[in-house]
């Protein structure tokens, strides 16, 4: 037949090899052998070579497939069935042979719907939605087909593949006119998930409220589609509505809300998830799911319950290990982290990028520089620094932990990419090292390469003062910044408690803190909370401090006993120091600094023996802790 549309000009003819058939049944030796065969013959010859496409397909046995295809072209099947061509697209599309895929579509000489689906989903399945459009327009235009709601499912997940709102929009609109959606759970599954991935949730949202059925597949895809946008709250309100429904969750349902309760910080619903998932068999059956409880806990600070979660997992992959070492390395639990880092190495798991990134910041904590440069050299010689621009911004701040900035300066000034994280790591580097004017001196040098500086940089800057306790120079910042235009957010109201809190600036915090209301509606989260307590701490303001951790909603957040702890050995504080530890240790029972504190309050108060209980407590805790690491 005539090409029809120059998109297919430029592929060649099909070149295969090999023989197939050693079949001995009558049928298809006549059949090899080119004699006439009755229509039953031709019917039973070609669900049989279907069956095997399929098959070929399922396994993604390509080189079988191409022996179907070479006996298929040598006999002149595809002429007598149109079924068969478009199985032949299909298997060669789901074994990710695309262009295959579409010279078969091109030789063949009737095409209808189907065969458009299948190459079209070949390219959506392998993230190629610029040539699923292509093939889209030219099965609209050349062959004059009307799509199905095949055709629409998959195009609408190519727009959310390429964020393309309006082509979704559009082919939304045509959906409606046909009235295709009906009870169609699939299509409508689609949109949701355009919408969502999109990020308009609020139609998202509409469209699911509209679906005369909604299953658990669309539900996820709104829920995930929150999470994507950090709205942790959002996804489990879709949960509690999903319920009220009378949708059973299923493991994807499960994994998005755990990481909803991540964001969130809600551990208690995270709890009753583990114990629902636990309770209906889940976990040997989906890593996804297990990777993801260990992440909600180390979210949360809980790491004890994540180290729990990690070891009863009965496979372990980079993603836990990973989730675990980052709970460790933000919580600065950073020794710890090492430890996971080099169990996971044990049990034979190769580091990812966000492995290293993780483990580069807990060297960071130590300042362990050379243990970081043997992180570097895996890293070089990896070839990842090309791939992963967040690798560049955690050795930058490695080694501006540990002090080296002038290795720092050269990690920047050799990067293939410079965006604004990478420059951050090494402003902040200088202010911590309280090198003010180099610190500014980056911060001009980076607006002369051409970034106009975001609310991360000036965020990066102002933490950088405030970790040093130059408040004075943190205030300077924060005034500049709107001076330029740009507006405080919650984590600047952080790093300017903080800055309160290690200047001992009493007053100047309880204004920042009042102001972040009335001035800039930023309502105060738990981070802001504990900033105030430690602020009041600190100061010795333990009604103060106790007043604001009354009115918390949830006491499951760990930095808020460290900084309690902490105010109560600065002031000798033993009865509420007792107090605060037993809470510590009941959320994280190997919080080796929570030990720690306890016994030095002791020793400092002259009660040696409880000091010795509590030190042997710290041991008895250590040795369950490796024991448990080790799977003993």
């Amino acid at each position: 037949m005539p090409r029809r549309s120059s998109v297919w000009s430029h592929y060649q003819p099909l070149k295969c090899r090999g023989t197939l058939l050693s079949s001995t049944d009558a049928q298809s030796r006549k059949f090899c052998a080119g004699t006439d065969w009755t229509g039953n013959d031709l019917k039973e010859i070609a669900l049989s070579l279907v069956a095997s496409l399929k098959a070929c397909a399922k396994t993604k046995d390509l080189c079988h497939g191409i022996r179907l295809h070479t006996h298929i072209r040598t006999t002149g099947l595809l002429e007598k069935s149109i079924h068969l061509g478009n199985s032949l697209i299909s298997m060669y599309a789901k074994c990710g042979a695309l262009t295959k895929a579409q010279q078969v579509l091109e030789e063949l000489p009737i095409r209808d719907v189907v065969s458009w689906n299948a190459l079209i989903a070949g390219y959506v399945q392998q993230g190629q939605a610029h040539e699923s459009f292509t093939c889209y327009e030219c099965m609209r235009r050349s062959d004059g087909l009307v799509p199905d709601a095949i055709t629409y499912s998959c195009i609408l997940k190519a727009c959310g593949i390429t964020k393309e709102v309006e082509k979704g929009i559009q082919i939304h609109d045509e959906i409606l006119y046909r009235r295709l959606l009906g009870k169609n759970v699939v299509l409508g599954t689609a949109l949701v998930d355009m919408y969502a991935k999109c990020g308009k949730l609020r139609k998202a949202r509409h469209v699911l409220d509209d679906l005369p059925i909604r299953d658990a597949i669309c539900w996820n895809a709104l829920i995930a589609g929150h999470i994507s946008q950090g709205q942790g709250a959002e996804a489990l309100d879709c949960y509690d509505h999903m319920q009220r429904d009378g949708v059973f969750a299923d493991a994807v349902t499960y994994a998005c809300v755990l990481k909803a309760c991540g964001i969130t910080r809600v551990v208690h619903r995270g709890k009753q998830i583990h114990d629902e998932v636990v309770s209906q068999g889940l976990l040997s059956k989906s890593l996804v799911l297990g990777n993801a409880l260990v992440d909600m806990y180390a979210k949360c600070g809980l790491l004890t319950e994540a180290r729990e979660a990690l070891i009863e997992l009965p496979v372990r992959d980079v993603v836990s290990w990973s989730a675990l070492i980052a709970g460790f390395t933000q919580q600065g639990q950073a020794k710890e982290a090492l430890a996971c880092f080099q169990q996971m190495r044990r049990e034979g798991i190769s580091p990812n990028a966000i492995t290293y990134t993780c483990i580069l910041k807990a060297y960071g904590i130590t300042e362990e520089v050379e243990g970081g440069k043997r992180i570097h050299d895996e890293i070089v010689s990896k070839g990842l620094l090309q791939k992963h621009v967040e690798l560049g911004s955690a050795l930058i701040d490695m080694y501006s932990k540990c002090g080296i900035l002038t290795i720092a300066r050269q990690v920047l000034d050799k990067l293939p990419v410079r965006d604004l994280v990478s420059w951050s790591a090494l402003i902040v580097g200088y202010a911590q090292r309280g090198q003010a004017e180099q610190a500014l001196d980056c911060f001009q040098r980076m607006r002369r390469e051409g970034f106009a500086p975001d609310l991360v940089s000036w965020n990066a800057l102002i933490v950088g003062f405030a970790q040093q306790g130059k408040a004075e120079n943190a205030f300077r910042c924060f005034q500049w910044m709107q001076g330029e235009g740009v507006s405080p957010n919650a984590v600047t109201f952080t790093c300017m408690l903080n800055a309160c809190s290690h200047s001992g600036l009493v007053n100047e915090g309880q204004t920042y803190f009042e102001d972040m209301m009335k001035k800039y509606g930023i309502v105060p989260n738990i981070e802001h909370h504990t900033c105030m307590i430690d602020l009041f701490g600190r100061a010795g303001h333990f009604d103060k401090a106790m007043g604001i951790f009354k009115k918390l909603p949830s006491y499951d957040h760990p930095p808020i006993w460290s900084s309690l702890m902490d105010a109560c050995r600065n002031w000798g504080n033993v009865k509420l120091g007792r107090l605060v530890f037993d809470k510590a240790v009941q959320l994280d029972q190997h919080d080796a600094a929570a030990y720690a504190c306890m016994a030095e309050i002791y020793a400092d108060a002259g009660m040696q023996e409880d000091a010795k209980k509590i030190e042997a407590m710290k041991l008895k805790m250590l040795l369950a802790s490796s024991s448990e690491i080790h799977g003993g």
